[in-house]
């Protein structure tokens, strides 16, 4: 049923968005000593053993022959190309910005998901969804304070990932239904983790790891992002993009308090109002969701 198909593609969301920001605690912690290149290029590493595993566990996979090569490669393999300036824009900001900072920005994606599902994916989406759209679109705008005195120019680096973090996100709804989440992950990741290597060595390098509770960390990275990637494209495969939009906000207040409880960040000024208006927009099409549910009336 299609209702069941929304409430797991919603547990999925849940379930990614803590181990995203899992992983960005990691980051932030990390580039102390290592450059974004760096930890963009582990984090792929190995964030494609959680997509092998899922792969190789899965039956209609087995079934069909472990088949590598899909139809739409050359889709899979932009979406890998855009992912590459996705983490490479996140990952810099995390370096440079408060964490709740720059992980509220990054939730702009949300509404850039509800607005290239129109164009990408024929949605349709009515006014009050527009409405709620342009009031988080409002909090993100007040966030970044462009202008103004207090405006750093590396807000536009999470702004510019959540750009291409939603661009992501909906194109996976172009992928054919028949090719797992799992292969689906692993062409995308693949491809950044080629641009990430050569970013870093084209650049910086790589910086020798000296400490063994680095590499846990490192590892850790991985696993939480690539976990997060293969929810995040599960959730996009069952549901509607604007099903899925409000639901991403949630990921504001527990952004806020992992980065005062690891980092005794507490940016209160900086976040609210903005961040309010985020969560309020994500709010009103979940009322306007449930109501039109409710009275048995199909989305507009």
């Amino acid at each position: 049923m299609k209702t069941d198909r929304t409430l797991t593609a919603i547990a999925f969301m849940l379930m990614a968005l803590v181990l995203f920001d899992a992983m960005g605690l990691i980051i932030k912690l990390l580039s102390q000593r290592f450059h974004a290149q760096e930890l963009a290029a582990w984090r792929n590493v190995f964030g494609l053993i959680p997509s092998l595993i899922v792969l190789y566990a899965s039956r209609s996979w087995r079934a069909g022959g472990k088949r590598w090569r899909i139809r739409q490669w050359r889709l899979a393999l932009s979406r890998g190309l855009i992912l590459t300036v996705a983490q490479m824009s996140f990952y810099i900001s995390l370096g440079i910005l408060s964490f709740a900072t720059a992980s509220t920005i990054t939730y702009a994606n949300s509404i850039f998901a509800v607005a290239l599902a129109v164009p990408l994916l024929g949605e349709r989406v009515g006014w009050l969804r527009w409405s709620a759209v342009l009031i988080g679109f409002a909090g993100v705008i007040w966030i970044m304070r462009p202008g103004g005195d207090a405006f750093n120019a590396a807000a536009l680096l999470p702004l510019l990932a959540a750009f291409c973090y939603a661009l992501v996100g909906v194109t996976a709804r172009l992928m054919d239904d028949e090719v797992p989440t799992p292969l689906v992950n692993l062409y995308s990741s693949v491809v950044a983790l080629l641009g990430a290597v050569a970013l870093a060595l084209a650049t910086s390098g790589f910086t020798p790891i000296t400490r063994v509770e680095d590499i846990g960390w490192i590892i850790g990275m991985g696993a939480f992002g690539g976990t997060a990637v293969l929810l995040l494209i599960g959730a996009y495969r069952m549901a509607e993009q604007s099903d899925l939009a409000p639901i991403q906000y949630f990921g504001i207040p527990l952004a806020f308090g992992l980065g005062w409880l690891f980092f005794d960040e507490a940016p209160l000024s900086e976040l609210f109002p903005g961040a309010l208006l985020i969560v309020a927009s994500g709010l009103m099409i979940i009322w306007r969701e449930r109501r039109l549910r409710a009275q048995g009336i199909l989305r507009q």
